[in-house]
């Protein structure tokens, strides 16, 4: 071998890795983005997890064959005078421009937070090669039959995957959170739910993520014949005992085992585990899906994995194959040395570890904010459209990515249009577009530079790496991926919005409960600077609670698809009100006086203490609220927040009555000490203040209920 050649694939080798670390990168959102974004999983903890599924998948469930002519975009004749020596170092040279052209377009996307399609992106750069081939040798090359279904599979794939994940978490709306006892339909329902998951995720195991797996076995004499597991490709039947069966009998029986065993297990699971339990900032009925959720990520990384790893490897064999044999010459077939899985796997594994959250943060939270159960639907959803268009039946290329950002819009739109961020969506449905033209005309670029030339390619390949090099470094200022990945213990996640929302909530009953003390000492004749002091420490403390909350808003938005942003801080304003007019009232006992009069005090004590009650309904109100957006957002929970509402205004009302009678009092005879009376009804005013307070902060919640 001459040493330009083994220059030469040396490069096309760091062309291969460079593409497997991007794909790692991108496609990994498409198993951990919704565990992400619905808390189930911290960043870093599904980033370790992605990685090991993608790792394993890629290294021990993949083939050690694959098609030299990569996803039936190019199709060769190979009887044909034109494939020789020459021809196979064309394509050769054509894989490696193509391999470059999608990789560098994948460092784009990630860069911008776009998740596309890998297995798009070579199909982009191979047809790029296609056509200059196809004008170099004068023959037709390209399938464009295949190149129209992936066309039509950026439309098809994501709109089935919207309308399984649309009608699969309607489905768990209505028999589950809409029931009076949605913990205890969930205890029995839950079971029932996961034998058709598990079903689905035993056949799309064996059909996608173990198909390598069960032709290699076969060839090893392990098994007799592998379609007594798998699809036959062509002439197939619906009977599932027929040889040539589309979904073979082995293949159902296994997948009703895995089925049943998951519906047992979490069946003992449950009636173990008190689900009431706050765990990982979930309870109830979320708590549940957290683990199904979790479960169907980790398949999706594992199938991810053994599929896509031949995005990278695939062409690269190809590449091995001409450039290192004596004949020089590309056939039908190529074996994948064990070297390259390793580097394609490795590749894959290192990539989900370093740019991979950026992608995930766009499908777990820019879409739409994700729950545990929209994000099982979501997964749900992909999982089978995947399988359905994986058959050899219909066989058309689908995108994973694709696929669960369909399912992601679907499940969003089952809570209205509303909480779909369609400009979002429509960025990354132009890039789904893009892809196969800007990998294509890269590809065209740089095999067309290279004249096929092997010194000319020697020197492309590092100059586009340093043109990739400097865009990657001129980012470098926005790539915190150690802060990003800083949250490996997960206690953070165990503390969502809500619930410092209701920490800061008790503090501002502390302060008010302070405010009530202070308003009795002086009622009562006694020295009421110390409990005025303590209303004015207890609202400081509120106060820093509120910009520690507003910190972490800003920072780490979890709240379903309730609230924006802006309303929250809303709410969070309305509530530390509250504890500003109760400070307000204790400042008030310290400038003079009480009107001196009993029944004028009693009164007064009265008012403060119905005011006092408001806001303990109130911090009721705010746990209800907290719990309401942690276990599922039942309908249970939604009755029970709408409740405790209506009775912080009825109870703001009932203190509305006892200030009027308070205040007529002191009018009607305060007037042997006016300036005395006219401070107490300031006092009252004050008071009535913080009640109004309540009732307002309460009726600020009213948007979550009638979203």
């Amino acid at each position: 071998m001459e040493p330009v050649t083994v220059v030469l694939i040396g490069l096309a080798l760091i062309v291969c890795a460079y593409m497997a670390w991007n794909i790692g990168a991108n496609d990994v959102a498409n198993a951990m983005g919704t565990s992400v974004g619905s808390r189930a999983l911290t960043l870093k903890q599904a980033v370790v997890i992605a990685a090991v599924f993608e790792f394993c998948g890629a290294f021990f469930a993949g083939d050690a064959v694959t098609d030299t002519v990569r996803k039936g975009i190019l199709d060769v004749d190979w009887d044909a005078s034109y494939v020789d020596a020459k021809f196979s170092q064309d394509i050769a040279f054509g894989f490696i421009a193509a391999m470059m052209a999608a990789a560098t377009w994948l460092t784009i996307a990630t860069r911008m937070g776009l998740p596309v399609s890998t297995t798009h992106s070579i199909i982009g750069g191979i047809l790029g090669v296609g056509l200059i081939l196809e004008v170099k040798y004068e023959t037709a090359l390209i399938n464009w039959e295949k190149v129209q279904q992936v066309v039509m599979s950026w439309v098809a794939s994501p709109l089935m995957g919207g309308l399984i994940g649309f009608f699969s978490f309607i489905i768990i709306k209505k028999l589950i959170l809409e029931n009076d006892d949605p913990v205890k339909r969930s205890l029995w329902l839950a079971p029932i739910l996961a034998f058709p998951t598990f079903f689905v995720l035993g056949l799309a195991l064996q059909f996608k993520a173990l198909k390598g797996f069960i032709a290699r076995a076969e060839r090893l004499e392990w098994i007799e014949d592998k379609y007594d597991w798998l699809p036959v490709k062509e002439d197939g039947v619906f009977n599932p005992w027929a040889d040539n069966a589309w979904i073979p009998i082995n293949s159902i029986f296994l997948a009703a085992a895995i089925g049943a065993i998951a519906s047992l297990a979490l069946y003992l699971v449950l009636r173990r585990v008190d689900i009431e339990e706050e765990v990982r900032g979930f309870r109830g009925v979320e708590r549940i899906f957290v683990w199904l959720q979790i479960i169907t990520a980790a398949y999706v990384a594992f199938a991810h994995g053994a599929n896509d790893r031949s995005n990278a490897i695939g062409p690269m064999a190809a590449v091995w194959q001409v450039l290192s044999s004596d004949t020089g010459e590309l056939a039908q077939k190529a074996d994948i040395p064990l070297w390259l899985i390793l580097l394609g796997s490795a590749g894959i594994a290192i990539g989900v570890m370093t740019w991979g959250w950026r992608v995930m943060e766009t499908i777990g939270k820019k879409i739409t904010d994700i729950t545990p159960t929209r994000g099982f639907a979501a997964e749900f959803g992909a999982a089978t459209t995947i399988l359905i268009f994986s058959m050899p039946f219909l066989a058309v290329p689908v995108s994973t990515t694709h696929t669960l950002v369909g399912a992601v819009v679907g499940v969003g739109l089952a809570g209205g249009a509303k909480a779909v961020d369609f400009r979002v969506f429509g960025k990354i449905a132009a890039s789904w577009v893009a892809s196969v033209p800007v990998a294509a005309f890269g590809a065209i670029v740089l095999f067309v530079a290279s004249g096929g030339d092997v010194l000319n390619m020697i020197v492309l390949l590092p100059i586009s790496f340093i043109a990739v090099g400097y865009a990657i470094w001129r980012s470098k200022g926005e790539v915190h991926i150690e802060d990003a990945l800083s949250d490996a213990s997960g206690d953070r996640l165990s503390v969502t919005p809500y619930d410092m929302f209701h920490k800061h909530a008790e503090a501002v009953e502390v302060t008010v409960n302070h405010m009530l003390d202070a308003v009795n000492a002086s009622c009562e004749g006694k020295d009421p600077s110390e409990a005025i002091k303590a209303t004015i420490e207890a609202e400081l403390k509120a106060d820093n609670l509120k910009a520690e909350l507003r910190k972490m808003v800003s920072e780490d938005q979890r709240f379903g698809i309730q609230v924006s942003l802006n309303d929250f801080l809303y709410m969070v304003t309305r509530q530390d009100r509250i504890a500003d007019y109760a400070q307000n009232v204790a400042e008030q006992l310290d400038f003079r006086p009480l009107y001196d009069d009993k029944e004028a005090k009693d009164n007064l004590k009265a008012m403060a203490q119905a005011v006092a009650a408001t806001v303990g309904k109130y911090e009721d109100t705010v746990m209800a609220l907290r719990d309401f957006t942690i276990s599922g957002e039942t309908k249970a929970a939604r009755d029970l927040l709408a409740q405790h509402i209506k009775d912080v205004n009825l109870m703001e009302h009932e203190a509305d009555i006892v200030e009027a009678k308070a205040a007529t009092y002191v009018f009607t005879n305060g007037d042997d000490a006016p300036l005395a009376a006219m401070h107490m009804y300031r006092v009252l005013q004050r008071l009535d203040d913080v009640a109004n307070a309540c009732e307002k902060a309460a009726n600020a919640f009213l948007p979550i209920l009638n979203r």
